[in-house]
């Protein structure tokens, strides 16, 4: 999936809001919830998920981060969302990495 131009993402978090990881708070009769964030490119949002899927069955640094999220009382489902979100947040600081070294050269 095409990002075009990572420079117009100015941090991981408006890159996680165009991705679709970034959940969106709910506030009802002070509680406050997150749900999901429908909105976003949805493209990539299923490929963000389908690796977090396949890190969660695997023996992997994102299984063991899902299993602390759900230690931690968290439902299986904000397990994934907290995995979508670090996995966000890891090709954002790829794609970074990868721009400056192409502009390097």
């Amino acid at each position: 999936m095409n990002t075009k131009d990572i420079a117009r993402f100015s941090t991981k978090s408006h890159y996680a809001t165009y991705n679709a990881t970034a959940p969106i708070e709910v506030s009802s009769a002070g509680n406050t919830r997150h749900r999901l964030n429908l909105r976003g490119n949805r493209i990539l949002n299923h490929a963000i998920r389908i690796a977090a899927v396949t890190q969660i069955r695997h023996n992997t640094h994102g299984r063991v981060y899902y299993q602390k999220k759900v230690a931690e009382a968290k439902t299986p489902k904000e397990g994934i969302r907290a995995l979508k979100r670090r996995i966000s947040d890891a090709v954002y600081k790829s794609l970074i990495a990868d721009t400056a070294s192409t502009t390097a050269n």
